[in-house]
């Protein structure tokens, strides 16, 4: 949950995530749709599908105990190096680098280290500088001080403490003049813009067609509304599927969600719809949704917003 959160947006999610899934082989076993319900508004969901998966494996490769060779962990879905040094050295005390968001920020600056960490001669030489900072004792007090020195003194923008800071006497950045130069940021490129129709297909009983999304892509395994093109791709599918009040159609406006690599543009468009029973399931990714209802589905924050506004209307 933190990979991509802030703390004080996690603990609420993380608190009744614990109470329903108290242990591995509980998450285990729930189904997907139960696990994505309890992450719905925290975004980036493959990481709970990732989470998910690894309950699965852990509860049947390794009978249910957490794997303690950083290979194996991993080797984990959604676990990549520095979590999985995060998690042995945290738990187990193992001799492990880590290098997550803050401690990039602290090594950037007390090292000077120039260009975007996203790069991968960048990202080598700040694996580089973790290895050769990372005491062979207590490491798990070394890394969680050094991700709290990030999170609180070597912040980000201008409130950065660096007068309370331990390393200020070794931080070359200090010395320099250049704390806010580092560390440095991604080029700046501007993000493409696609538009979606959905449909708010709402039939006499007070019901909305909701259908899943497919595991991969953008929201994957989430559930969400009938998607289009066009306006004209929308009509052509009504037209096909069920009968509805043409006089009912009605576009909503426009709302934008921005993804990490592009904005989406989305055309609500509302469809009373008064012979739900034409409406061909062709499988059963297609549903009837009781507005109002409390079932626990996994919805993308923007599709849930949409829902709660018809569900008043």
């Amino acid at each position: 949950m933190l990979q991509q959160t802030q703390v004080a947006t996690v603990i609420p999610y993380f608190q009744r995530f614990m109470q329903s899934f108290p242990d591995v082989e509980q998450l285990a076993q729930a189904h997907e749709d139960e696990v994505l319900g309890h992450w719905s508004g925290l975004g980036y969901y493959a990481r709970a599908r990732n989470l998910h998966k690894c309950a699965k494996i852990i509860d049947t490769q390794y009978q249910g105990r957490f794997p303690v060779i950083i290979d194996e962990v991993m080797d984990l879905p959604g676990i990549g190096r520095s979590t999985a040094g995060a998690i042995l050295s945290l738990a187990l005390n193992q001799v492990q680098p880590i290098l997550d968001g803050n401690v990039k920020r602290v090594l950037s600056r007390v090292y000077c280290v120039e260009g975007w960490a996203g790069q991968t001669a960048v990202s080598q030489k700040l694996w580089a500088l973790a290895e050769e900072n990372t005491p062979d004792e207590t490491v798990a007090n070394y890394n969680q001080a050094m991700m709290d020195l990030g999170a609180t003194l070597c912040i980000r923008g201008k409130k950065v403490q660096c007068e309370l800071c331990p390393l200020q006497d070794i931080c070359q950045a200090r010395h320099a003049g250049l704390v806010n130069k580092f560390p440095m940021s991604k080029p700046r490129k501007t993000l493409p813009v696609k538009s979606a129709v959905m449909l708010l297909g709402r039939n006499q009983q007070q019901e909305l067609l909701i259908q899943k999304r497919p595991p991969s892509g953008i929201w994957g395994s989430l559930w969400s509304l009938p998607e289009f093109e066009s306006m004209e791709d929308l009509e052509h599918w009504l037209n096909n599927h069920c009968a509805y009040h043409e006089q009912s159609l009605q576009s909503w406006s426009v709302m934008r969600h921005t993804f990490s690599h592009y904005h989406l543009d989305i055309q609500p468009v509302l469809v009373e719809i008064n012979a739900p029973m034409n409406i061909v399931m062709e499988d059963q990714s297609s549903v009837w949704y009781k507005l109002g209802a409390e079932n626990g589905l996994g919805f993308p924050a923007p599709i849930k917003k949409l829902i709660e506004i018809l569900a008043q209307i």
